[in-house]
C-alpha cells in the first residue's frame, strides 16, 4: 500500500459524484483526450505517472480496497473499506510529523472546509507545501507529493485529503470528528 493508493480511490469517489450530479466532462469523441476514469485520465488530473496509477489500482483491487463494477467495468472503491481503513488504520501505515515553517495550502483544521468546526492542537496552522501557496504554516507531507497541484482543481478531493491529515494529525477528539465527517461524505451515494 502506497499513499497514491489513498489519493486514486478518493479521486475516483469525486468523478462517480460529479458524474451523479452532472458536472463530469465527458471528453469529445476524437479530440485525443481520454475519459477521465481512465488510467491516462487519471494520471493527468492527479500528476501521477500511469505507470504508478495502473500499479496502484493493482493493489487496490488486491487488497479489497477497490472492486471492478460488473456493468461498467470501471474500478471503483469499495467505501465502506475504504472508510474503516482511513478511520482505523492511515494513521498508522502512514504517520505524519510536522515540519518546518513554509507557504502552503492549509490543511487539516486549517482547511477552508473544516476551520470551523475542528480547533487546530497546535499555534500553527497545517498546511502542504506549495510554491504558490500564500499562507504561512507548519508543513505536512502529503500522501503523495502532486496532492497540493490535484487539489487545486477538484474541491471535493481536497476536502476528502484536508480530512485525512485531520484523522492523521488529531488528537482523539479531533481525529473522531474528522472521521465522522469524512465516513458520512463516504457513505453518501
Amino acid at each position: 500500500m502506497k499513499g497514491q493508493d489513498i489519493v486514486i480511490l478518493l479521486k475516483l469517489i469525486c468523478l462517480k459524484k460529479q458524474e451523479e450530479e452532472g458536472n463530469l466532462n465527458q471528453p469529445a469523441r476524437g479530440t485525443g483526450v481520454d475519459e477521465p476514469y481512465s488510467i491516462r485520465g487519471l494520471a493527468a488530473s492527479l500528476g501521477i505517472s500511469k505507470t504508478e496509477v495502473h500499479a496502484s489500482i493493482n493493489r487496490s483491487l488486491f487488497s479489497g480496497l477497490a472492486i471492478k463494477d460488473r456493468i461498467t467495468r470501471r474500478i471503483r472503491p469499495n467505501h465502506r473499506a475504504l472508510g474503516n481503513f482511513i478511520t482505523h488504520g492511515l494513521k498508522y501505515v502512514f504517520p505524519v510529523k510536522p515540519g518546518g515553517i513554509t507557504r502552503g495550502i492549509p490543511t487539516a483544521f486549517a482547511a477552508p472546509m473544516l476551520n470551523s468546526l475542528l480547533i487546530s492542537p497546535g499555534e500553527y496552522i497545517y498546511i502542504w507545501p506549495d510554491a504558490e501557496g500564500k499562507i504561512m504554516g507548519q508543513s505536512v507531507e502529503p500522501l503523495f507529493k502532486s496532492v497540493p497541484e490535484a487539489v487545486k482543481n477538484d474541491e471535493q478531493l481536497y476536502e476528502y485529503l484536508a480530512l485525512i491529515d485531520a484523522i492523521r494529525l488529531g488528537r482523539p477528539r479531533e481525529a473522531g470528528l474528522a472521521a465522522k465527517l469524512l465516513e458520512e461524505r463516504l457513505l453518501k451515494k
